[in-house]
């Protein structure tokens, strides 16, 4: 991958938004004419094809590419997005406790400004479960830090959902 390639992916993403959803093939297209351009082997190609098929509504299309994105060795900030945008997927075909055990590991990971979309994801597919206390508790948790008051109660408040 060359900057120039990056730099021609993050346009197709920009101009996401001007493909309506009667022209979710065409979108896909753009993305599958980049892969193309990668080795048979990167890991960044069925990444790149899962994000453009979850984008566009197919969740079930998208599983199978993260996975085997994940399977050739997608590590870092992708790799992290790829967790999180695959437990958001599974949770959509059904599969939120693949979900759960996917993302809790990602908790304890280095901190990176992921951390919160970790969290939401991870508390969709605990909502999922029935699990909405533990669910409201990543959420708050990840809110606290934001607001421009009430971190403390709020962080606390979050624990104690969890822990009485």
């Amino acid at each position: 991958m060359t900057k120039d390639w990056e730099d021609r992916v993050a346009a197709a993403w920009a101009a996401f938004d001007d493909y309506p959803e009667e022209r979710a093939a065409d979108f896909r297209a753009v993305i599958d004419a980049l892969v193309a351009e990668l080795p048979d082997d990167s890991p960044v190609g069925p990444f790149e094809q899962a994000c453009a098929w979850d984008s566009t509504g197919r969740s079930d299309k998208a599983v199978p590419l993260y996975r085997e994105a994940l399977a050739r060795g997608l590590d870092g900030y992708r790799g992290r997005r790829a967790k999180i945008q695959l437990s958001s997927s599974l949770r959509n075909v059904g599969q939120p406790e693949e979900g759960v055990k996917l993302l809790t590991p990602e908790l304890d990971a280095p901190s990176d400004e992921l951390d919160d979309a970790v969290r939401a994801a991870l508390a969709l597919c605990l909502s999922s479960l029935g699990r909405d206390r533990e669910g409201l508790s990543l959420v708050l948790g990840a809110l606290a830090p934001h607001l421009p008051r009430y971190q403390r109660s709020m962080a606390n408040y979050a624990r104690a959902l969890v822990n009485p």
